[in-house]
């Protein structure tokens, strides 16, 4: 398995110290380093500085937003990074969640999967480097009854740019294994990804006559090494906090993908009350009905010997790439986490 991590390009404003993460990172030798973009710093911006910063390490957007940037505009972007970086860039996209598209940026969350299946046909015409004719039924360039005329950009992609998908409901799921190089997922139990996930994705590679060896299965967790029982059990109850919101929380009233998910995995009842419970104002009550086993099979949280384990269950369940999420207060204790995970990861691989 490759070895991964995302960052956001600073949540507390020290921008220094993310910096230093992700060139730490590199030299520990981790494999790709996504940078989010939710509603905090954009990804672009970040992941220029980034590449200025590394030399060999994969770069990418985890996730570009649709909505926020019009097709053409994550062309560029995505070509101007490729470029940049000698191409290391990859393309990550996600529909993201009506919340942050109605509620931040004021734009529909509207008929996420054909607008998506378009963008990246749109950006995959760019990318050819041919003049853009399109018309779709989100998207029509040039906008028809004027004087335009179809363009194409002015510079060229240097290299392939990958692009991966971020997805989770079944008509996503597909269309990643129909369209996309990459799937970017998350709240992923691997004991039951064959029908959750999986599936879907095969139903989408088939419908491209394509085997899941042109995917690139991408999941992430976070990882902490716990000395013993006691320790284990503090940081499975601050990720219950965490997951309580991703349940309750993401997403807005009537749409939330990660409760959806963990809902098909067998925790339905759960995933309901606590939904209720957070959206109610009753927070730590939510919180209280997240059980230890929702949290260990979904993230790498555990002894040495547990987490060993659980990456050798991820690697046989079909996962490519592992995209760690490394605990600690500091600096110093996140990339530590993060180099035993990778040390991890690398003994697995020779014992495969």
């Amino acid at each position: 398995m490759r070895t991964a991590t995302t960052v956001e390009a600073s949540t507390d404003g020290n921008w220094a110290q993310q910096a230093d993460f992700v060139v730490e990172a590199e030299k520990l030798g981790l494999d790709i380093c996504w940078v989010a973009e939710a509603w905090g710093s954009d990804a672009p911006s970040a992941l220029g500085y980034y590449a200025a910063l590394t030399d060999r390490m994969l770069l990418g957007s985890g996730v570009i937003q649709l909505g926020t940037r019009t097709p053409t505009a994550v062309a560029q972007t995505a070509i101007t990074l490729s470029n940049l970086s000698a191409g290391r860039f990859l393309l990550g996209l996600g529909a993201s969640g009506p919340q942050v598209m109605e509620g931040l940026h004021g734009v529909p969350f509207a008929r996420p999967l054909r607008r998506m299946r378009e963008t990246v046909e749109i950006v995959q015409r760019l990318f050819d480097g041919g003049k853009l004719s399109y018309s779709g039924a989100e998207f029509t360039v040039p906008l028809p009854g004027g004087d335009a005329v179809p363009m194409r950009l002015s510079m060229r992609s240097e290299h392939r740019i990958p692009v991966y998908l971020a997805a989770l409901s079944p008509a996503m799921l597909r269309l990643t294994g129909e369209i996309a190089d990459g799937w970017l997922g998350t709240s992923f139990v691997p004991e039951g990804a064959a029908d959750a996930y999986f599936a879907h994705l095969d139903d989408g590679l088939a419908l491209s006559g394509r085997s899941r060896a042109a995917l690139d299965v991408c999941q992430g967790a976070e990882v902490a090494f716990a000395s013993d029982e006691e320790s284990l059990g503090a940081m499975t109850a601050r990720r219950k906090k965490e997951l309580a919101f991703s349940l309750g929380g993401m997403g807005s009233a009537a749409t939330n993908f990660y409760n959806n998910a963990y809902s098909r995995q067998g925790w339905a009842e759960v995933a309901a009350e606590v939904r209720e419970r957070w959206q109610s104002g009753d927070r730590d009550g939510a919180a209280a009905l997240v059980t230890d086993e929702m949290v260990l099979s979904t993230t790498l949280i555990g002894t040495e010997a547990m987490v060993r384990d659980r990456l050798r269950v991820w690697r046989e369940a079909g996962v490519d790439t592992v995209r760690l999420y490394p605990a600690g207060e500091t600096l110093e204790a996140r990339l530590n986490t993060l180099a035993r995970a990778i040390e991890l990861v690398r003994d697995g691989d020779g014992a495969a």
